[in-house]
């Protein structure tokens, strides 16, 4: 299965909220009609579903038998990814400049259409019946009906309402629709349109943030992953340590949770799928105190990266924080530039409540990055587009299933696209 269509299966509940709510939106005072007289989301001209000049096949005035050949058009490959492989896409890049090979699906040539003998002209129907550019892209007939809809003030503020409904926040939402209307106020829309408008729309928001966890030459390269209880931490912690070491990386694991037992077995578990190490200090120790152990044993085990576990923390505890703060004091007493990442994990299904937490972690923390859990369980998936305009703050990957591949690098338009319900 390709990653786009793992990530769409796996986003299904919040592409299919928005994709119904859009389509309940066009119903709603939409019109039925053939799609030989499409609107151009880009433009919001109307066209007729005929092909370009260029590539129309030419009128035929005598009796010769014509055929007509679909052109051959590019196929665009989704970036791939397979963590399990050293060479494949890692969800981190070394170093600003350098990309792994992308393999790539080869193109499929457009089979050439039967020949008619019987055919000696062409008539004006046979030209509108034949799919248009933008047709033939969508894989669709221009000539099926359609329901489409005037986008006029009603219908914008129906489409804000989805998005804030979706955990976009207000703001976003209110961005997102006006650049949507810009220009095609008036105009005709069909659902694959917005969807079309929509996707473009959030893939220019996250476009900036996509950026992969960076690599320095510093050894150990520590990494202090940050969070709320629950929001999918150790395992998150488990998935990287397995990707960092397929890649080549000699990785360390600290159990900072010292407070909970359960979780430095549920991290020794993981630590043993990725094939690592996993330091721990008996139940109650001081976390900070750890920390410092660890990072001396890193350094003399010629660690490239240690992962820093510590224990879930509630935004609004005020002594939980200052025990995060400790820990960061600590760490850089052993090294002043430490920690180089600190992960914020946040979960998907808290909605709008990952704002509040990414408010507060960046505050006492010094976040550098974010990585999405659980995207694979909630109807919610808008509250990442809400973090990146708001924040700016990197996004790494995503987490979307339980396996230990299933922490995928976060592509932008595959994301959009996956959270409106497109097809790749």
């Amino acid at each position: 299965m390709s990653l786009f269509s793992k990530l769409k299966s796996k986003l299904f509940k919040s592409s299919s909220r928005l994709e119904a709510g859009l389509e309940a939106i066009v119903d709603d005072g939409g019109v039925v009609e053939s799609r030989a007289a499409a609107v151009s989301p880009e433009t919001g001209a109307e066209t007729a579903g005929v092909a370009p000049a260029a590539e129309a096949a030419p009128d035929v005035t005598t009796t010769e038998t014509t055929q007509d050949v679909a052109p051959a058009e590019a196929n665009t490959a989704a970036p791939a990814v397979a963590s399990e492989a050293p060479e494949a896409k890692d969800p981190v890049a070394e170093k600003p400049g350098t990309t792994p090979d992308q393999p790539v699906a080869e193109a499929s040539p457009a089979p050439k259409a039967a020949a008619d003998p019987a055919a000696t002209t062409e008539t004006a129907e046979t030209k509108v019946s034949r799919p248009g550019f933008l047709g033939r892209i969508l894989g669709r007939s221009t000539g099926a009906p359609e329901t489409r809809r005037v986008l006029d003030d009603a219908m914008l503020e129906s489409l804000e309402e989805l998005l804030i409904a979706a955990d976009m926040g207000v703001d976003t939402a209110l961005r997102v629709t006006a650049n949507m209307a810009e220009g095609r106020m008036g105009k005709k829309l069909s659902v694959t349109e917005i969807k079309q408008l929509l996707a473009a729309e959030i893939a220019r928001i996250m476009e900036p943030v996509a950026k992969p966890l960076p690599l320095y030459g510093k050894k150990p390269q520590v990494v202090l992953v940050v969070g709320v209880n629950g929001s999918g931490k150790t395992t998150t912690i488990g998935k990287l340590a397995s990707q960092f070491r397929a890649a080549g990386k000699n990785v360390v694991i600290a159990a900072g949770d010292t407070f909970r037992a359960a979780a430095v077995e549920q991290l020794q578990v993981w630590g043993e799928r990725a094939g690592v190490p996993v330091l721990t200090a008996p139940e109650g120790s001081d976390p900070a105190s750890l920390a410092f152990d660890a990072m001396t044993q890193a350094e003399a085990d010629g660690a490239d990266l240690l992962l820093i576990d510590t224990a879930g923390r509630l935004q609004n505890r005020a002594d939980l924080m200052e025990e995060l703060s400790k820990i960061v004091r600590v760490i850089r007493k052993k090294d002043p530039s430490a920690p180089h990442n600190t992960l914020l994990v946040l979960d998907a299904t808290t909605g709008q409540n990952a704002i509040n937490q990414a408010d507060v972690f960046s505050k006492l923390a010094d976040v550098s990055g974010l990585i999405m859990t659980k995207l694979d369980g909630t109807a919610k998936g808008g509250v990442l587009v809400a973090l990146a305009d708001r924040f700016g703050l990197p996004i790494h990957a995503i987490g979307v299933g339980e396996q230990i591949d299933d922490l995928s690098p976060f592509d932008p338009e595959e994301f959009a696209a996956a959270l409106t319900g497109l097809d790749a």
